[in-house]
């Protein structure tokens, strides 16, 4: 049950009436016509329960974008139902217009409307429908609370698609569809063709070159059918937030930019997320159904607290790798995480793979290094530069060890992996 701002009007006129009168047979006349008036009212209103709720619409959306989803209410009761209906839900599902005004007749049904622009990635559920039916003099209501169930799933934004158009131009120049060819050790040979100045001695083919009168050289495209296996890192360090979201989800964009180009290109791709246990995981996915089944594995995936155990995940890596794989770890540059945790497995990953680390980059901190109004702004330039040697230096000797680095912040991480990964294929490592 509930009262209505009716019958408090009707309350304070009463204490008007009484306050005037001024007797106790008043005070009792009042209330007894009010609350009369509230039990025909309850009395006379619709029962919520003979309402029938069922749900439609969307059960996925991407982050950013909005989803209209739409609950149907039937009145299987005999009464007319007159009252307010409120469709909860949690708030970072973002939902709008959650308060509608009801008047269904019996039989009949009505279609409400909740949009949901949602703020977080992974599954987002309703809360109850609570029905409030009035009744015919307004004072009180019959109220119930209604469990419908949905889910909606939100993906990864993706918003690092906008560079795929320029990279797959790049990728067909090196496939030679663009009347172009590239040389260099472990790419496959397509034809020859003679020489022109600037052409490298070492693709001479001598022995074509003496069956012609003049030089002929060999022409390369890159291999394709190769392997690379994605790992993000989400431990600590991707909890960390740069700007609005998470490392993570910047993490996530390199990544879905990287599976897309290397797909196009004819490579395997394959998808692990790992802290202390495997997170989430995409192996052997069909090329058209890729990046379907990548935005929905990393959709709920969130970072953890704890620090990543780096021969966990480097077991994780030899056992489905095979050889010969492009591994693209998105993990971190502070040295202590790599020196204790990255460094000791090394050796293990880089005597069967190639190894490319990714790193998100803060950019605030490179903000804070040009700071000098104050003695508080240059304190803080003297730690953001420090910051910017320690992990300058983690860098350099990861890449002494034999690793490929990139590194920059959430906006340029995604196309800078992606030309490291078309970097590779061009001189066919």
């Amino acid at each position: 049950m509930a009262l209505t701002g009716r019958s408090a009007l009707v309350a304070a006129l009463g204490a008007a009436v009484v306050w005037v009168v001024g007797s106790g047979a008043a005070v009792l006349g009042v209330e007894a016509l009010l609350v009369c008036g509230v039990l025909l009212d309850l009395l006379g209103a619709a029962r919520p329960r003979d309402l029938r709720l069922e749900r439609d619409g969307p059960t996925a959306v991407r982050l950013g974008e909005s989803a209209a989803l739409t609950l149907r209410v039937t009145n299987t009761g005999s009464r007319r139902l007159r009252g307010r209906l409120r469709d909860a839900w949690v708030p970072s599902a973002g939902a709008d217009l959650t308060r509608h005004q009801l008047d269904v007749p019996p039989g009949e049904g009505r279609l409400l409307t909740t949009t949901l622009r949602p703020t977080r990635r992974g599954d987002r559920h309703p809360d109850r429908v609570t029905v409030r039916a009035v009744g015919p003099l307004g004072l009180a209501a019959r109220q119930r609370a209604h469990r419908v169930p949905w889910t909606v799933r939100v993906l990864p934004e993706f918003g690092s698609r906008r560079h795929l158009p320029a990279r797959l131009d790049r990728l067909r120049v090196l496939d030679g569809r663009n009347a172009a060819r590239v040389r260099g050790a472990g790419t496959e040979f397509d034809s020859l063709r003679s020489w022109v100045d600037g052409d490298d001695v070492r693709s001479i083919d001598w022995r074509a070159t003496a069956r012609r009168t003049e030089v002929a050289v060999r022409t390369w495209r890159p291999e394709r059918d190769r392997r690379v296996l994605v790992v993000l890192d989400s431990g600590r360090t991707a909890a960390g937030r740069v700007g609005d979201a998470p490392r993570l989800d910047a993490a996530m964009d390199a990544a879905l930019l990287l599976a897309a180009l290397a797909s196009a290109a004819g490579d395997r791709v394959d998808l692990l997320v790992y802290d202390r246990r495997v997170r989430a995981a995409v192996i052997g996915a069909r090329p058209g159904r890729l990046l379907p089944d990548l935005v929905s594995a990393l959709a709920g995936v969130e970072a953890d607290l704890v620090e990543t155990d780096m021969r966990g995940l480097a077991a994780e890596v030899l056992r489905r790798a095979g050889r010969d794989a492009l591994v693209v770890l998105i993990s971190t540059l502070d040295a202590a995480p790599v020196t204790d945790g990255l460094l000791p497995v090394l050796p293990l990953l880089l005597a069967r793979h190639r190894l490319v680390l990714a790193a998100v980059e803060d950019t605030r901190v490179t903000e804070l290094a040009a700071g000098r109004g104050d003695a508080e702004a240059v304190y803080a330039a003297a730690a953001a530069e420090r910051t910017r040697s320690e992990r300058a230096a983690t860098g350099a000797l990861l890449t002494r060890r034999g690793v490929r680095v990139v590194a920059a912040g959430p906006d340029e991480l995604p196309p800078a992996l992606a030309d490291t990964y078309l970097a590779l294929k061009a001189s066919g490592r």
